[in-house]
Order: structure tokens, then C-alpha cells, then sequence
């Protein structure tokens, strides 16, 4: 009786499955034979009163049945779902003539842009490009800098002050050279340069910010002089912009160099020929620089009677208002979309 029972279902199956067109029917059809009261889901019900040493042959011919059916239900549904789709995309036509839709994609932030160009173009010189906290102690943010207690730079109305005068947010990135040459106790040379924020207390308008990306190099060995940084800079102003662009030193003053030289380079804007950018000029100031002074070199643990260097900073910021003529540092963090749209990727292609 039983295995009449599976025959008949087995029959009714293949004749249901065999000539189905339409995915409603075939949906009708599992819950016909798999759904709560279904012809084989009812099966299951039944096997309590198999005898015990037919239990297993019954569930097995049951299994057969769902694998049967399940197998037939997936070559319609493929059959069926493939010629939906051929109908569709016959029907169905692309008009190529209409404007596609301009979808906004993100670009690079300025600055990052400006300070990937500074990056690799010492990276291709042997420079380390290195990082440090920008919560600084005053001794590699002053004192080992060989800026000795009482000079104004240490100023309150300067610098961000945290705990008392001994913990504050970094005012410059030299810190992470001092760092550095801890690190390398006095007998490597070095070549690194530091982009990252520093904090002085300013009053934020077109031309100034309380927080700003510096940008600073060191580079530490034997037989270093200023020519070697008046080659460096060279080589780093005229791959940012452009081949025609010359640079000059004039004598300055730092603390932490000796001597002492701020580094001017051809006004980009009228090329040398004089503007209001440059004040007439021809010249824009824009690093200043100097061979490291003995006392930052002996105290980072550097004979300078065998050791010398040149260091340099300059602010990121600075750079990519030349580049990219902007006339206000608050561009950089202004959030306003519609200002940084002017230079999203799209105008690099």
C-alpha cells in the first residue's frame, strides 16, 4: 500500500513539473507537494505507524521524493527565470543619446594632495618620511631645539600650554627631529622629513590659523654644508613648480641653526616680472632653513666636530595657497563642499 502511495505521487509529480510555463503555477506546485500539508511533507506524519524495521526504508523513500521534486523544481525555475529575462531585454531598449547621470565622487584634500607631492619627492632622494605626538614635553619641543628657558617663543600667548610649562600642544614639528636623532644615538646619518600639525595661539583670519601642517626635514651627516640645502631646495621647488623656478637665500635667524637663512623662490603668480602677491618683488619667502647649530646636534648626542646638517620647515598650507591660488587658509577647513568642488578630481584629468 505504501509503495503504491509513493508511486502515485512520484507520477502526479512528474506529470505536474513536465509542461509548466508560468512561475505562479510552479510556486503553487511546491507548496502543493513541499508546503505544511503537502503531499510529501504529509508522508513524514505517517512514519509512526511504520513498523520499526521499516522506518528507515520509508524515510529514505521520502527523502527521494524531496530530492526528486527539488530537482525538477530548479531546471523550470532556471528554465523559466532565463526566458523572463529574454523577454525583457527584447522588449526593453537603451537609449545611448540621453546625458548620463553625473555621480559626485570624493578627491584628495589639498593639503594631503600638497604634502604627497612634498613626500614623494624627498622619498626619491633617500629620505624617511617619520611621525611623532603632537601632545609634545618642552624639552624636545624648547629646550633640546636650543631654545633656552624665558626666550618669547616659549610665550603663553604662543604656545598651547597643557600642564604648567612642561606638557603642550607641539608649535612645530622640529620636535620629531630631535626624536630622531635620539634614535640614532649619535652614529647614523639621517635624512627624514615630519609633515604634521602644530598649534600656536593666533588669531585665525585670511592669512593665519591657530592650527596649521608643517612640513620639516633634517638631514645629518658628514661634510654637510648650505650648498647641500641649497641643492635640495632647488630640486623640491622646481618639481612642485615648475623647472623655471629659482630660489635664493638670505641671512635669517633661528635658534636651533647657525647660520641661519630664510629661502625665497620666484613669484609663481607673475613669474619673477612683480605683482601684488609677491609686493613687487619678483620673490616670495616661503622656507626657512639653516645648517643644525652644534648644541642641537650635542645634545641629541652628535659630535659636531664630526657631524653636521641642514634643516628646513615650511608650512603645507603656504605651499598649496601658491599652487592652487587660494587667497584664504580658512578654505583648508572650511567643510563647505561647493568651495572644495573647485578642486576635485575631475580638474586634474
Amino acid at each position: 500500500m505504501e509503495n503504491k502511495k509513493f508511486d502515485e505521487i512520484k507520477k502526479s509529480l512528474e506529470e505536474d513539473l513536465k509542461d509548466v510555463e508560468d512561475l505562479k503555477v510552479l510556486d503553487d506546485l511546491r507548496i502543493k507537494y513541499l508546503g505544511k500539508k503537502g503531499l510529501i511533507t504529509e508522508l513524514n506524519s505517517e512514519i509512526k505507524n511504520v513498523p520499526n524495521e521499516e522506518k528507515k526504508e520509508f524515510g529514505m523513500k521520502v527523502n527521494e521524493l524531496k530530492d526528486q521534486f527539488n530537482t525538477f523544481y530548479d531546471s523550470v525555475k532556471e528554465r523559466l527565470d532565463q526566458a523572463a529575462l529574454n523577454e525583457r531585454l527584447e522588449k526593453e531598449a537603451i537609449d545611448i543619446s540621453l546625458p548620463s547621470t553625473k555621480v559626485p565622487v570624493g578627491a584628495p584634500h589639498i593639503l594631503e594632495k600638497v604634502i604627497e607631492e612634498v613626500e614623494e619627492v624627498f622619498l626619491s632622494m633617500g629620505y624617511d618620511v617619520v611621525d611623532g605626538p603632537e601632545i609634545e614635553e618642552d624639552k624636545y619641543n624648547f629646550e633640546m631645539l636650543n631654545i633656552p628657558k624665558g626666550h618669547p617663543a616659549r610665550d603663553a600667548q604662543d604656545t598651547f600650554y597643557i600642564e604648567g610649562e612642561e606638557i603642550l600642544l607641539r608649535s612645530q614639528t622640529s620636535p620629531v627631529q630631535v626624536r630622531t636623532m635620539l634614535k640614532g644615538e649619535g652614529k647614523v646619518p639621517i635624512r627624514m622629513i615630519c609633515p604634521g600639525k602644530t598649534y600656536r595661539r593666533d588669531d585665525d583670519d585670511a592669512s593665519h590659523s591657530h592650527q596649521f601642517m608643517q612640513i620639516e626635514g633634517l638631514l645629518v651627516d658628514k661634510n654637510i654644508s648650505l650648498s647641500d640645502l641649497k641643492g635640495t631646495m632647488d630640486v623640491l621647488f622646481k618639481r612642485l613648480f615648475g623647472k623655471d623656478v629659482e630660489t635664493r637665500f638670505r641671512p635669517s635667524y633661528y635658534q636651533f641653526t647657525e647660520p641661519s637663512v630664510e629661502v625665497d623662490i620666484t613669484c609663481v603668480n607673475c613669474h619673477g616680472k612683480g605683482c601684488n602677491v609677491c609686493k613687487h618683488t619678483g620673490w616670495v619667502t616661503v622656507v626657512g632653513a639653516g645648517v643644525v647649530h652644534p648644541n642641537v646636534l650635542r645634545m641629541s648626542g652628535y659630535d659636531p666636530d664630526v657631524w653636521s646638517g641642514f634643516a628646513f620647515g615650511f608650512g603645507a598650507e603656504r605651499l598649496a595657497m601658491m599652487k592652487y591660488d587660494i587667497n584664504d587658509i580658512r578654505t583648508f577647513y572650511n567643510a563647505d563642499l561647493r568651495e572644495a568642488k573647485v578642486f576635485d578630481r575631475e580638474d586634474e584629468e
